[in-house]
């Protein structure tokens, strides 16, 4: 692709990200912007006129699968040789290069988790603390070494922070412990991940021969996600820098929602304070969601008043979509039923089920969900749980293909891989069961899922497929496994779908009770604008009066929403983000001989385009249609499950059957209510 050619791909302000490819550039790019798009342009647009040298060029965001996805794009806009890490994954691959050097010997083990280490260094100052007070000092021992707060310093900064100390321990006692946890790690010989960026760190700030080598490698910096940046991590990409300023940040503050784990927006909202010169750009058209999606995020921050940081506002580019659906369950168990049921007429009306997300708060949530779901037959996938490369069904099929990749040579990707995974017990009809062997079967029909795409690739074989599986190993870049998503707000973050179903919505969870001060609250409403910008099409939105069937109906509804649906609603009830309240009718007052007719025209379509009928609408549906009566366009589309392509493919021939009995008489229930 040539250089111009790569700029017609672009919008007008994506082209200015583009073409900006010298000094400090800072991004602002909301949700669904196209900011990866834009920056890997960029970076494909700076090697294509020369500008830089692929090995120069230093891309780093915060999780795998984001480097995944850029070093994937950065292949297919056909450059090579960019390096796209993590902050972790770079900084760990520096400190194994200058290690050896600078302080001799091997690397020290890196410890995966904290437990062990606090649980030893609490007993030897006489701290009793339980399991779950582990994991709470473990948090904060993290918190502290990314804010750069050494142990002297805890007390007085946490102080500022507004920020309690935890699992019922006093600040001092936390110092203390902050002091015991380095000292055991010594006595150990083992460094943890905040270590590798503060040693790489120090070593490049006390040695100028090293920093010289590593500012040679990389003299331009892409930093993704950067209103997440940690004040270590900006301290190890300012040792990175030296007194250069290529750099090109990208973040959008409203997306701000780690600033528990010490991420912060104040370096994105600061960068041009801190380079005068930097050219500054903002991306606003939203690609991802319907006009509807858009407008109910936008809504969300404005609520916020001064509370809202640097937030943008974006501008739908989709055409309309179904109206966004706010519905009050009786308790938790019928919030889940609700929504599993809502997931299934999806499905059968064509979203794939992969194309399917719930979200919730708390991961505590997600077990009446996996429950509901897997009575209504419908698969899952529960985000946050092992990982995709971690599965022994996958590690055996990957040691499969790699031996067949030394003798597979007329096979194409796809057929290749077929073939051994039969072996490994991968069928072509997936299993009718669920439980473990249906996931047995999702996972290997992931990869043949992945081979499909490697095979696109000219001149693909095999050994390509085995390289990107590695690659995608290494970078815990997992495929695409089919099955309704089940993740909290925060697992969510860089993702997007078909349909989205955003639970839980009630206080005490959104915001969440321990959300104790104004700024923690704040953050709890970005938390909800990140979920609602995930939808690309379908959002529904829900919450349940009480947590258990016939339990005391004590929940309110989130106050986020409280500008936006201003009256109670109630159960079962839905209405659009924005306008007056709408309730779908009663499918009892549906006109039997009007059901009928529709009916019998279904029949028809299904017979003429050679689908089953349920694919052209289904019963529920076609029962809505008798009840209201629709007049127009308008009135069909807040029909569940008719949206606009069907209402172009059928809306026409819908509204002429429905024109007579319309006329006919009064309809017992509808939009109105009764």
């Amino acid at each position: 692709m040539s250089a111009d050619a790569l700029l017609d791909a672009l919008d007008p302000d994506q082209r200015a990200v583009a073409l900006a490819l010298t000094g400090p550039v800072c991004v602002l790019a909301g949700a669904g912007t196209g900011k990866t798009r834009a920056i890997t342009h960029r970076i494909a647009y700076g090697v294509r006129t020369g500008t830089y040298a692929p090995m120069n060029v230093l891309a780093v965001t915060f999780t795998a699968r984001a480097a995944g996805e850029m070093r994937t794009r950065l292949r297919d806009l056909g450059v090579a040789g960019v390096q796209a890490r993590t902050f972790h994954a770079a900084a760990l691959r520096q400190l194994g290069f200058f290690w050896p050097q600078v302080v001799g010997g091997a690397v020290p083990r890196l410890v995966d988790h904290k437990a062990r280490l606090v649980g030893e260094a609490a007993a030897g100052i006489g701290l009793s603390v339980d399991r779950l007070g582990v994991r709470d000092l473990a948090s904060e021992i993290e918190w502290a070494k990314v804010s750069l707060v050494p142990a002297d310093d805890y007390v007085a900064a946490a102080a500022a922070a507004d920020r309690p100390p935890p699992a019922g321990f006093d600040a001092a006692s936390v110092a203390r412990l902050l002091t015991a946890y380095e000292e055991t790690k010594t006595d150990r010989g083992v460094i943890d991940f905040e270590d590798v960026l503060l040693v790489l760190a120090g070593i490049l700030q006390s040695r100028r021969d090293v920093a010289e080598q590593v500012r040679r490698q990389y003299r331009h910096f892409v930093v993704d996600e950067y209103q997440d940046v940690s004040p270590l991590q900006q301290h190890l990409l300012d040792q990175w820098l030296g007194d250069r300023h290529e750099i090109c940040v990208v973040g959008d503050p409203s997306q701000t929602i780690y600033s528990f784990t010490g991420a912060t927006p104040y370096h994105l909202l600061s960068f041009t304070q801190r380079h005068p010169a930097a050219q500054a750009v903002r991306l606003v058209r939203d690609y991802r969601s319907t006009p509807q999606v858009v407008d109910l995020a936008n809504r969300t921050l404005r609520a916020a008043g001064r509370d809202q940081i640097g937030g943008l506002e974006l501008v739908a580019q989709r055409p309309p979509g179904p109206a966004v659906g706010l519905t009050a369950y009786d308790d938790d168990e019928a919030e889940a039923a609700g929504v599993a049921a809502r997931i299934g007429r999806l499905i059968r009306a064509g979203t794939p089920a992969r194309e399917v997300a719930v979200l919730y708060r708390t991961n505590a949530q997600s077990e009446a969900f996996e429950q509901a779901l897997a009575d209504a037959g419908i698969g899952y996938l529960v985000r946050g749980g092992e990982r995709f490369f971690a599965r022994k069904e996958v590690r055996d099929a990957i040691v499969l293909l790699r031996g067949a990749a030394r003798s597979t040579a007329d096979e194409s990707v796809g057929e290749a891989t077929r073939n051994v995974l039969m072996t490994a017990g991968w069928s072509p009809e997936p299993p009718a069961a669920r439980g473990a062997l249906r996931e047995r079967w999702d996972s290997l029909q992931a990869l043949v899922g992945l081979a499909d795409e490697v095979g696109g690739r000219e001149g693909a074989t095999l050994v390509d497929l085995v390289a990107e599986l590695d690659e995608r190993a290494a970078a815990q870049h997992a495929p695409a496994v089919d099955g309704v998503t089940l993740a909290s707000l925060h697992a969510a973050k860089g993702l997007e779908w078909d349909a989205v179903f955003l639970t839980g919505l009630s206080e005490g969870l959104v915001p969440i009770s321990l959300a104790e001060t104004d700024a923690a609250v704040a953050e709890e409403r970005r938390l909800l604008y990140v979920g609602i910008t995930r939808a690309r099409e379908h959002l529904e939105l829900s919450w349940a009066r009480a947590r258990n069937p016939g339990g005391r109906s004590s929940r309110t509804r989130t106050r986020f929403l409280d500008r936006i649906f201003p009256d109670a609603d109630g159960v079962g009830r839905r209405r659009p983000a924005a306008g007056r309240v709408e309730r779908p009718p009663d499918r009892a007052d549906a006109d039997p001989v009007l059901l009928e007719a529709l009916r019998e025209w279904r029949r028809e379509v299904a017979v003429e385009s050679h689908k089953p009928a349920w694919t052209v609408l289904t019963d529920a549906c076609l029962e809505e249609v008798a009840a209201l009566r629709p007049s127009s366009t308008s009135e069909l589309a807040r029909v569940r499950g008719i949206g606009p392509a069907k209402i172009d493919r059928y809306g026409p021939s819908l509204l002429a059957i429905v024109a007579p009995a319309r006329d006919a008489g009064p309809r017992a229930g509808g939009l109105g209510g009764r």
